[in-house]
């Protein structure tokens, strides 16, 4: 089981239920601050408050990816680290 957090925008239902399927503990942005990776839209980063959150996480822009191609640069990232 992989354990790690990962901060993932409610309108990725797909992503969520991906990593939690691999794993992960899924969270919303606002309460990833300590999480291991943020997978966002980008969309709705004012309205949600996003742009306040302050993180050392890798972020990861889910617009124009599948499903699949985001979950690749998650473990990427977190490889990398």
């Amino acid at each position: 089981m992989q354990n790690k957090k990962i901060a993932v925008e409610d309108n990725l239902t797909d992503v969520k239920q991906a990593l939690q399927q691999r794993g992960y503990q899924v969270v919303s942005p606002q309460q990833g601050q300590d999480a291991a990776a943020m997978v966002i839209t980008g969309m709705d980063e004012n309205i949600m408050g996003m742009m306040g959150i302050t993180s050392s996480a890798p972020v990861i822009e889910a617009r124009g990816l599948t499903t699949g191609e985001i979950l690749q640069k998650i473990e990427n990232k977190l490889q990398l680290q």
